[in-house]
């Protein structure tokens, strides 16, 4: 979490299959974005997870994790931080047990105090396209010391809206890492549109 606070940007990748996970976590991580968010819904992603945590200067985790047991198995092929897309407690138990953060995934301000309560690090607002910057400002209201990390349909050219709307980090996601490119191995162009979405948070 100190990472993704201080980058103030995680990456989430999906992808029907990554040809090499530690050439694709080095690219971010080159780039400004050290924390990489692989997810279940790639299949065999607890391998690419276990590859891509040799990765110098990166800091791996998983997402779309909905149970317990995917929760337990991410954390033994090395996620360091796990994220659900919605109120999962049974993920939160596991995450608590081995001392690893979630980032848990709300919309309302109901779901918020929900994942606050189930002892999420942070809170994943999603989809943060559906109401834009203003929500996540509206949110922070009555969150103001919150850890709000907007996702979905955030890209380099709203990334600073968000961050000045009090979120701690935006997503990147496949205005990033999108999935041809990841799938295709195209390491070069990916770290540059990192490096351009780092650039745009400024």
């Amino acid at each position: 979490m100190d990472i993704i606070r201080a980058d103030r940007v995680l990456s989430v990748v999906r992808a029907p299959e990554i040809p090499d996970p530690v050439a694709l976590a080095q690219a971010l991580a080159q780039s400004g974005i050290r924390a990489l968010e692989l997810t279940f819904t790639t299949p065999g992603v607890l391998g690419y997870l276990a590859e891509a945590t040799a990765a110098e200067g990166a800091v791996l985790g998983v997402g779309t994790v909905l149970t317990g047991e995917q929760a337990a198995a991410a954390i033994d092929h090395g996620a360091r931080f796990l994220v659900t897309p919605g109120i999962r407690t049974d993920v939160a138990d596991v995450a608590a047990a081995q001392g690893i953060p979630v980032i848990m995934g709300a919309f309302t301000p109901s779901e918020v105090l929900q994942a606050l309560d189930l002892g999420a690090a942070a809170v994943k607002i999603f989809p943060a396209r559906a109401l834009g910057p203003g929500y996540l400002k509206d949110l922070r209201g009555p969150f103001p010391d919150v850890a709000l990390i907007p996702s979905g349909g955030v890209n380099a050219g709203n990334a600073a809206e968000f961050l000045a709307a009090g979120a701690v980090a935006v997503t990147a996601g496949t205005d990033v890492v999108a999935p041809g490119d990841v799938a295709a191995g195209r390491w070069p162009e990916i770290a540059a549109r990192a490096a351009a979405f780092v650039s745009s948070m400024k």
